[in-house]
């Protein structure tokens, strides 16, 4: 998880070396000479405080958590927060943008799993979504409810990341499926938004047990629009065997 989140810029070994060192160091670097270079030391520090941000604003909200809050999540200084942040909405807003691009990677990914079938793309890219949501709840969490409380720019990177979906989905459905009884951009707006609210829901309960079942139904609701309630009903009907 490490090397994928410091990206390919180092030796595999590098890498592995320094998630050894925090993994015997209670999760900090140890003081002293390191055999690492300064600048993947840095980036590690980095990620560890984007993940810390992540996680602070899932535990506490975003409003309430603060910058020392994020800093006990890290297990690292002050002065190394500021080396990298100005200030707890610009650690935030790195954590959106950083998660916000690998869940688009991992969808992006899953639909083309799906192959040339419109449905088969879109079951994949809901799982992938709803696996998400399932196994990485802090992050969904800030995607999806921390940002609409945090500011205007948090706020408008989450109807980017909205919009984007939405355009995937009307994409998918000109070139996938052109019977379709509806093409309106707007369709594919309401369709995502309405799968974005129900994930709102669920995380802002903290009900994230078990999200994986929900695919039948989202799948029956974004099938609905375009094909129609008999088409759709087939995705409940493979649900119940």
């Amino acid at each position: 998880m490490l090397r994928a989140a410091v990206g390919d810029g180092w030796p595999a070994a590098q890498v592995d070396a320094a998630a050894e060192l925090l993994a015997n160091s209670d999760g900090k670097f140890p003081s002293g000479a390191r055999k690492l270079p300064s600048d993947l030391v840095s980036a590690v520090q980095r990620e560890r405080l984007i993940a810390a941000m992540l996680r602070a604003a899932a535990e506490l909200g975003y409003r309430q958590a603060t910058v020392q809050d994020v800093i006990d999540r890290a297990g690292v200084s002050r002065p190394t927060f500021y080396e990298h942040f100005a200030n707890k909405e610009d650690c935030f807003l790195a954590a959106f943008d950083t998660t916000a691009a690998r869940l688009r990677d991992r969808i992006d990914a899953a639909a083309d799993r799906g192959g040339a079938n419109w449905r088969d793309r879109l079951r994949c890219s809901l799982e992938e979504l709803l696996h998400f949501v399932g196994h990485e709840p802090d992050a969904a969490r800030s995607l999806i409810v921390e940002a609409r409380a945090a500011s205007e720019e948090a706020l408008l990177r989450r109807d980017g990341l909205l919009d984007y979906f939405s355009a995937c989905v009307d994409t998918l459905v000109r070139e996938r499926l052109p019977e379709a009884i509806d093409h309106s951009e707007v369709t594919a707006a309401g369709v995502v938004g309405g799968v974005e609210a129900l994930l709102y829901s669920r995380l802002n309960k903290g009900e994230v047990a078990g999200v994986d079942s929900l695919l039948p139904s989202l799948m029956y609701f974004v099938v609905l629009p375009y094909e129609g309630h008999e088409a759709a009903s087939e995705e409940l009907a493979v649900a119940l065997g």
